[in-house]
């Protein structure tokens, strides 16, 4: 349980006259269904395994959460947990533990998944527990729960260099649910009531929000017949938006978020709005962020940490919603080098917006996103994630060889375009913990300067 990622024809096999099936998937072993209530079932068989990724995703997060219910989505995951009308919470656990399998959860600012791999010959037993978890749970014994999720709370509140993410966000999306935790915060989590609970998994735990995938040792039709059985048989389709998910982010422009805690080291954030998820350029974000931040080649790693000794960690990063997107850079380092440190990422920076790449930075950082793509689709887990991500937020699934032929087409120009867009200086918010305000503010002069 945590907080927290295109179509070609495709041979279809037959299927109940009941059920919808769509064409439009990437490859042979891919299939969708469609139920009469709405739930989408999509699979990818996988013939070299003996063992099945389950995921069950519904369209639920925080981003979809008024003010008021911040963390509802996150403490809903939790209480999936504390039984169903078929199964005790803790024979939830021994039937998990039997098949030598662990059952996980993740909510994030748009999407809800419990997920699990087992072997092929439990995938009934499985999924017969994560459909009861997911359309029938008993949501009873919150106080319980509220408590483990509040122990959460403070547990992330004293870990920086995890909160420091949503210091950026409320930065760049101020009041707009994506500038919020996920997690939510001890006031409104606290205030939550079992009723709140049932309310908000009836508006958006509906047919039409969620999808079953797998990927591994699966048969397509047995998969459908089991969600047959369990997903309600009403047409469910989703609510308008309680939260602001739907609507775009506002720019409102630079803004500086400071949380003073006595800490050894800053952790700082630079960043500003990103593009959506379905935004045709998010291959040459890909490629972008290789160059600039995120592995030990890249020039923020090689100069910040391996030249000037710096930081240890140091990294760009980049998140993809409905609407919008956002993307950062992330340092940690000690009062004496924050100065130095700053104008070092602002330099880079500013030096990437004027020259994005060369020629072997460009050669490199593609076949880095290639490699790391070929490599990621060797897990079952990974195949499911992918295929139910896209039919949940109506992205084309593109196979592996299109995607990298994406990749492939990424030239100079679109890096210039996308860094003057998104790594304009001045536009750029800043979020940072550490034991001094005063101190940052003197460091961020010299953040200003290159700026300048």
């Amino acid at each position: 349980m945590g907080v927290a990622a295109s179509a070609a024809p495709a041979v279809l096999g037959t299927a109940p006259a009941a059920i919808a099936e769509q064409a439009e998937i990437a490859e042979q072993d891919h299939r969708l269904s469609t139920l009469p209530g709405g739930v989408r079932v999509v699979t990818e068989r996988v013939s070299s395994v003996r063992s099945v990724a389950i995921g069950c995703l519904v369209h639920a997060g925080s981003s979809f959460e008024p003010a008021p219910q911040a963390g509802i989505s996150h403490l809903l995951e939790h209480m999936l947990f504390r039984g169903t009308e078929r199964y005790a919470s803790e024979e939830v656990d021994q039937i998990f533990d039997a098949m030598g399998s662990e059952l996980d959860a993740q909510t994030d600012r748009e999407t809800t998944a419990l997920s699990t791999r087992v072997l092929d010959r439990h995938l009934e037993r499985a999924f017969d527990v994560m459909g009861q978890m997911l359309w029938h749970p008993r949501l009873q014994d919150l106080d319980a729960e509220r408590e483990v999720v509040l122990e959460e709370i403070a547990m992330y509140e004293d870990d920086p260099q995890e909160r420091i993410f949503d210091v950026l966000g409320e930065a760049i999306f101020g009041e707009h649910p994506l500038g919020r935790p996920v997690i939510g915060n001890a006031q409104t989590v606290s205030a939550f009531d079992e009723q709140d609970l049932r309310d908000y998994h009836s508006r958006r735990y509906v047919p039409g929000n969620v999808v079953i995938a797998a990927a591994g040792s699966i048969d397509h039709d047995q998969l459908v017949e089991l969600v047959r059985g369990l997903a309600p048989s009403e047409k469910g389709q989703p609510e308008a938006d309680q939260g602001a998910g739907g609507a775009a982010a506002p720019r409102a422009g630079r803004r500086v978020r400071f949380i003073a805690k006595d800490t050894e080291q800053y952790h700082f954030c630079i960043g500003g709005p990103g593009i959506a998820r379905a935004d045709e350029r998010r291959f040459a974000l890909r490629v972008m962020d290789v160059i600039l931040g995120a592995g030990p080649s890249s020039r923020m790693f090689q100069e910040v940490r391996e030249r000037r000794g710096l930081a240890y960690a140091v990294f760009s990063f980049s998140g993809l919603y409905e609407q919008t997107g956002e993307i950062g850079i992330y340092v940690g380092t000690r009062p004496e080098n924050l100065a130095e440190t700053l104008a070092t990422i602002a330099t880079e920076l500013r030096r990437f917006v004027e020259s994005p790449a060369d020629a072997a930075e460009l050669d490199r950082a593609r076949a880095s996103v290639k490699g790391r793509m070929a490599l990621a689709m060797e897990s079952t887990g990974v195949r499911m994630a992918r295929l139910g991500g896209s039919i949940l937020h109506d992205m084309p699934l593109l196979s592996l060889e299109e995607s990298m032929e994406r990749v492939d087409a990424v030239g100079m120009e679109d890096l210039r375009e996308l860094a003057q867009e998104l790594l304009h200086l001045p536009g750029l918010s800043v979020a940072a913990i550490g034991p001094d305000e005063g101190e940052l503010q003197r460091a961020l002069q010299s953040l200003e300067a290159v700026v300048a």
